[in-house]
């Protein structure tokens, strides 16, 4: 029997394996962590699954990005058609469903009514924002996950009983402007998340609530690091996704990041929703370090990665110089900025 072996599994047996065959998974993003879960879903049995993912395959995927192939890359194909052409070979019987999309918070209201976890494999927080707002309005389940360089860290959160990824953002030093475009990452991080979050996944689907840890998970393979952290006293009767009185602000146009192709200039704007402020010096010295040709005033620093060029002013505006393509502009900020 093809899923007998996670059967044997207690936890899961008979009854686990027929959940996991009746839910649908929705997961956001398909790169490194997201064509990992996505894979391992869809070797479980997953009843459906849901992949969105806005860029295409390039060679530099390849040393993590499992799902892919040299052919994907050099043919510059979509992620989430590459995945779901491999998704498919590895198990006919899932039902796949893929978009290739910059997805907004509407798109996610909408395709999240029918799903009954998400999974977040994104590069960016403005996204996680989104989906924590959308998770907490339908009180779904999803599982935040990142890496970066050697480390990574995760945390499954349950609406109702677990700090939203809002508190945690308030509250606890997740936040970073390193990227693995910017500093890299090892494929062994990435399977170690990849591992949390369908583990946690698993539990979920299974409907095996007590056996969530609720706890933030962080580690350091490279310095021998790994944490549990209780975060449960993080959670905020007044937090505006998941208090007592909740807005959802994420949802709101005004709370998503600005992005305006400026009239007569091949260039776009991208601009933070929240107040912001980036510390040139430190930017500097970074991008120098990846040789980056980078120049600087009291203003602004620029980075010439020709054809484009990346104007980023103290005040949180970022032009991206090069291109009227907002998905592209976008693409190149989450890449250079987290």
């Amino acid at each position: 029997m093809r899923y007998s072996r996670q059967i044997l599994f207690s936890p899961i047996g008979e009854s686990g394996q027929g959940k996991i065959s009746s839910k649908h998974v929705m997961i956001i993003g398909a790169g490194a962590l997201g064509s990992g879960i996505a894979e391992a879903l869809v070797r479980s049995g997953i009843g459906q699954l849901t992949l969105i993912d806005r860029d295409y395959v390039e060679m530099s995927n390849l040393q993590r990005q499992q799902l892919y192939c040299e052919r994907d890359a050099k043919e510059q194909l979509p992620k989430a058609i590459a995945a779901k052409k491999r998704l498919e070979a590895i198990n006919s019987n899932v039902k796949i469903h893929v978009d290739v999309l910059d997805i907004s918070s509407q798109e996610i209201m909408s395709k999240a009514k029918h799903v009954q976890l998400i999974i977040d494999a994104t590069d960016n927080f403005d996204t996680r924002l989104m989906i924590n707002d959308v998770a907490e309005k339908l009180s779904i389940p999803w599982i935040y996950g990142a890496c970066v360089g050697s480390s990574g860290i995760t945390f499954a959160i349950v609406p109702g009983q677990t700090p939203c990824f809002n508190c945690l953002w308030k509250s606890v030093p997740i936040h970073s402007a390193q990227t693995c475009d910017t500093i890299g990452v090892i494929s062994s991080a990435v399977n170690m998340v990849v591992a949390y979050q369908m583990t946690d996944a698993l539990k979920i689907l299974v409907e095996d609530w007590q056996a969530l840890s609720r706890k933030l998970i962080f580690f350091d393979l490279w310095n021998n690091v790994h944490k549990e952290i209780d975060v449960s006293q993080v959670k905020n009767k007044d937090c505006p996704s998941c208090g007592e009185a909740p807005t959802y602000p994420y949802l709101s146009y005004n709370k998503l990041m600005q992005s305006t192709v400026l009239c007569g200039r091949d260039t776009v704007q991208i601009r933070r929703p929240e107040t912001y402020s980036f510390n040139l010096t430190e930017l500097e010295e970074k991008f120098s370090k990846q040789e980056l040709v980078v120049q600087r005033n009291p203003y602004l620093l620029t980075i010439d990665f020709n054809p484009q060029k990346m104007v980023i002013f103290k005040d949180g505006r970022v032009l991206i110089h090069g291109t009227q393509d907002i998905s592209e502009a976008k693409r190149l900020y989450y890449k250079f900025l987290g």
